[in-house]
């Protein structure tokens, strides 16, 4: 019954990508959608990243990886190497859990 309703899912998920590379000639989208469409794709990552960072299944996660995740944001935002983004983010919020910080 799995394997049946994970090949369900896939092909549901081919066709719909497909859909859309066959009906993009018929399709027109008016020229405010069209501005729209990548701000909406990039609410819906931060939408994404903030669920990501404040949540642990349907609780909220403490400060600690909300912290971690905030300093991440600032180097990255400094334009700092990924590497030392990660590492410090990552060092941020184990120290904090460490220190009995949830």
């Amino acid at each position: 019954m799995l394997i049946a309703a994970i090949l369900a899912l896939g092909m549901g998920t081919y066709a719909i990508r497909l859909s859309g590379v066959l009906l993009r000639e018929r399709l027109e989208l008016s020229d405010n959608l069209q501005r729209l469409l990548p701000m909406a794709a990039a609410s819906l990552l931060a939408a994404l990243a903030a669920t990501a960072a404040l949540m642990a299944g349907s609780e909220f996660t403490g400060p600690a990886r909300p912290t971690g995740v905030l300093i991440g944001a600032v180097l990255a935002y400094r334009r700092a190497p990924f590497v030392a983004v990660v590492l410090a983010a990552a060092t941020t919020t184990a120290l904090l859990r460490l220190a009995g910080v949830p």
